[in-house]
């Protein structure tokens, strides 16, 4: 009988996407046919996406091809109206910095950078975590928070292996020898990692030598091992949460902030009023946030797992090892090429071009062209262009006569390494952003959320932020902001605050996810590696969440508010509340007249 159950169970598991997908919207068809009104319409193209996301009975990205079906079908939008939110400047502006990100991968860039900071700051695991953190922080910015992370694990196996051995060795213990001239580091593309080393580094935790003898030797051994193994778990964990912090502080760092901006635009440009979301107001607000959770988490790990010790740091031996592996990675990397400084010079031309281009009021180069004749997807999609143009080799160094010179990126190249379900998924985001605010549903609980209203708005803004942490620790970042950013807005306009009060703060809380592997990619390709448990994980990310959440609220209460003004409702904004209010105050007078009638 058990046998048959557990046979029922299987086979329901190997149709579970399909019974998902089946199931679903039938499940949710009252919802459509007991309530009238475009919100029930709307929510229940929501809920239907919010379960195939949270399940992924669907990938995430054919999952936010769905309003394309779904709105039309229930007679919410148009298609065509549906399908033109998809690919607008915020999208454009995304696509760009993912071709130059690509380029910086392609030209092993990003790991020349890594590899140079680990020159620099010696072998006391405390300068060492620092170093992983620093490239790692810095990468995410402007790279996929996913690739950085694969690049820097195998480097930070590598050095541990060294750690491991010298310490091994200062000790006379007899273990498995792994010489400098064996370690091969290979990233393979976003999500796989491969490191292949004649002999694993985990052997160097398991394998213990000889068995000794004595009781103390016994001790002494698992006490080293306990210890390696803690620093193992740090530099793990230090790597992840620097590239989820390394996220937030630029505009194209990850999803949910080009969402954001996509859905601020859409805001303000309802009321014929620029948006003041910039690359280089983002930058401003987000980068101070970004580089303060870093250093709480480079001390946190410190204390958890390193414990206020160092391993060995004191031998020469250790630090002549360590450093001869990166060097070796880095002599590997040959000398820097042409093709690497012009990218380098692309890249850094991309990033002056978005910085100065609005400064806040202070002015710009976007000054020279008439108003809202260029964006910041301006600069990237000219900077990519190049990139595809741009020679990659100088003519006289070019051997095969009669062809043309190769650019810095190829096409193919391109297509392989840019990440264009994303694109897909924030065209998604904008299509449930534009069918909430078409029915309603975002006005219907924004006002039902006023039941707030008594509460300061620092401490809404807390308590919002928390939820949205928690909730992007058990389901994907960019689906919660996706959600959240309509209501966000209509909660602010109805309690009179700039809409990028509640908009900006809940948007960058969804990158704060270190419990649990399943919330970030990062978290998931250092928890593959096995030195990191779940409880080591939920330990570490428990305190951070916390510390994150509150950096944020005093940000966005201080600096953010005098960058944004987020505590003033725009007067374009104040206009629509008070035909709203003077609306509502005619339809109770002329209610009152009749019933007195």
């Amino acid at each position: 009988m058990s046998s048959g159950i557990r046979g029922a169970c299987s086979g329901l598991l190997t149709v579970r996407n399909i019974l998902v997908v089946v199931l679903t919207p039938i499940a949710l068809l009252p919802l459509l046919l007991l309530v009238e009104g475009d919100e029930a319409k709307c929510g229940y193209c929501i809920i239907i996406m919010a379960v195939f996301w949270v399940t992924e009975a669907l990938p995430i990205a054919v999952t936010s091809l769905l309003p394309v079906i779904l709105f039309p079908m229930v007679g919410l939008m148009y298609a065509k109206d549906v399908s033109s939110t998809y690919i607008n400047d915020t999208a454009m502006l995304f696509v760009g910095g993912l071709i130059v990100a690509a380029a910086i991968e392609y030209w092993n860039i990003h790991k020349r950078l890594a590899l140079r900071v680990l020159m620099l700051v010696g072998s006391e695991p405390r300068w060492l975590m620092f170093g992983m953190m620093l490239p790692t922080w810095f990468l995410s910015m402007w790279i996929s928070n996913t690739a950085t992370t694969a690049m820097m694990i195998p480097i930070a196996n590598a050095v541990l292996v060294q750690l491991k051995e010298t310490r091994d060795k200062d000790e006379t213990l007899h273990v498995t020898a792994v010489g400098e001239e064996d370690i091969q580091l290979t990233v393979i593309g976003k999500d796989d990692v491969k490191n292949s080393t004649n002999g694993n580094i985990n052997n160097g935790i398991d394998k213990q030598g000889e068995k000794r003898s004595e009781g103390d030797d016994r001790k002494s051994d698992e006490s080293t091992d306990a210890e390696y193994l803690r620093m193992c778990k740090a530099l793990s964990l230090a790597i992840a949460y620097s590239a989820n912090c390394g996220g937030v502080a630029s505009l194209t760092g990850t999803g949910p902030n080009v969402i954001m901006k996509g859905a601020a635009d859409i805001v303000f440009q309802e009321k014929n009023m620029p948006s003041p979301v910039t690359f280089a107001s983002w930058m401003q607000y987000c980068l101070p946030i970004s580089a303060i959770i870093v250093i709480f988490v480079w001390i946190w790990l410190q204390v958890l797992f390193l414990r206020c010790k160092t391993y060995n740091s004191g031998s020469p031996e250790q630090a002549k090892r360590v450093r001869n592996a990166v060097r070796k990675q880095y002599e590997e990397l040959g000398p820097i090429t042409f093709g690497q400084v012009a990218v380098i010079i692309h890249f850094t031309l991309l990033a002056v071009l978005w910085v100065t281009r609005d400064l806040g009021g202070v002015g710009g180069w976007g000054d020279i062209f008439d108003e809202k004749t260029v964006t910041d997807s301006t600069p990237a999609i000219l900077i990519s262009i190049s990139l595809f143009l741009f020679p990659s080799i100088l003519p006289h160094n070019f051997k095969e006569k009669g062809k043309p010179l190769p650019p810095l990126l190829q096409w193919k190249a391109a297509e392989k390494m840019v990440p264009w379900g994303v694109v897909l998924l924030l065209g998604g985001g904008f299509a449930l952003a534009k069918g909430s605010q078409v029915s309603g549903l975002s006005k219907l609980i924004g006002d039902q959320l006023t039941v707030f209203k008594d509460f300061e708005p620092w401490l809404m803004n807390l308590v919002l932020c928390f939820i949205v942490a928690g909730a992007t620790e058990v389901t994907s970042n960019t689906a919660i902001c996706t959600l959240m950013m309509p209501i966000m807005k209509e909660l602010a306009i109805t309690l009179e605050v700039n809409p990028l009060y509640f908009m900006f703060p809940t948007a960058i809380a969804t990158s704060f996810a270190f419990m649990l592997p399943v919330a970030t990619p990062p978290n998931a390709v250092v928890f593959s590696y096995g030195f990191v448990k779940v409880f080591d994980m939920v330990t570490a990310g428990f305190l951070l969440n916390i510390i994150a959440v509150l950096v944020l609220v005093f940000g966005t209460e201080t600096w953010g508010d005098a960058i944004f003004g987020f505590h003033t409702l725009p007067d374009g904004f104040r206009v629509a509340v008070n035909q709203s209010l003077s609306t509502n105050l005619t339809d109770i007078l002329t209610t009152t007249a009749t019933s007195s009638i």
